[in-house]
């Protein structure tokens, strides 16, 4: 599993930001991804971009909040590349607000695409891992599951537990198998600025444009997991 050249992965939210940075920055250096998102042109858009420099990759319409879907993606990436080495859960939503604007429609969606999705990937990949005896797990969480701050706590919250979940699968993965939560600070990418929250949305932007990192820096740190050698540490 050491080495990025002739993997075979499959990153969600690949339509924009860090998984579209990602997933460049993987195919540049020989890595077979499977593109996963919900805008099916964005993701076309990418793979012709990826395969014009000679590179391999597909795209796979994907909502990580179903099942289905996640099955069909794991699916996607055995059928055409023979396998799937790797599956990188960076799909997520940041529709942050404060408590009082009650947006439960906004908690309900970052429940079901941070967590749930998370979840529906390894319910659909471990087996697979299993079979082959080898594979990789790399989770996009955030520095706010380690610090909390105001219209944050549900957005917090999910990737608080993703990076639980993700300690969880470590300890029960055994030989063969690799966990690794990736956790960026404030980057660049348009999701940051997605809440219906018009004063959050502001003040977002405001953060990004002051302080935010690239996205391509996250895809550095995403490739150097593929590069290390494999140990029972890595969340």
């Amino acid at each position: 599993m050491d080495g990025i050249a002739g993997k075979v992965v499959a990153i969600t939210g690949a339509s924009s930001g860090i998984g579209e940075a990602t997933a460049l920055h993987l195919a540049a250096r020989g890595a077979k991804v499977v593109l996963a998102a919900r805008r099916a042109e964005r993701l076309t858009s990418v793979v012709a971009q990826i395969t014009g420099a000679g590179g391999e990759a597909i795209a796979v319409e994907t909502d990580v909040r179903s099942r289905e879907a996640l099955h069909a993606l794991v699916a996607s990436a055995r059928s055409h590349f023979g396998r799937l080495d790797v599956l990188h859960q960076n799909a997520g939503s940041m529709a942050v607000s404060p408590f009082d604007a009650l947006d439960v429609d906004g908690w309900q969606q970052m429940v079901d695409v941070n967590l749930v999705g998370v979840l529906n990937g390894i319910a659909s990949a471990l087996p697979v891992f299993r079979e082959q005896e080898s594979g990789h797990f790399v989770h996009t969480a955030s520095t706010s599951a380690h610090r909390i701050v105001p219209a944050q706590g549900v957005y917090a919250a999910t990737k608080t537990a993703v990076r639980v979940l993700s300690e969880a699968l470590r300890q029960e993965a055994g030989p063969g198998l690799r966990v690794t939560v990736v956790s960026p600070g404030f980057t660049a990418t348009e999701g940051v600025t997605k809440t219906d929250d018009p004063e959050q949305r502001a003040a977002l932007e405001a953060r990004r444009d002051a302080i935010a990192m690239p996205a391509d820096a996250v895809a550095a740190a995403v490739a150097y997991t593929h590069l290390t050698r494999p140990t029972n540490r890595d969340v």
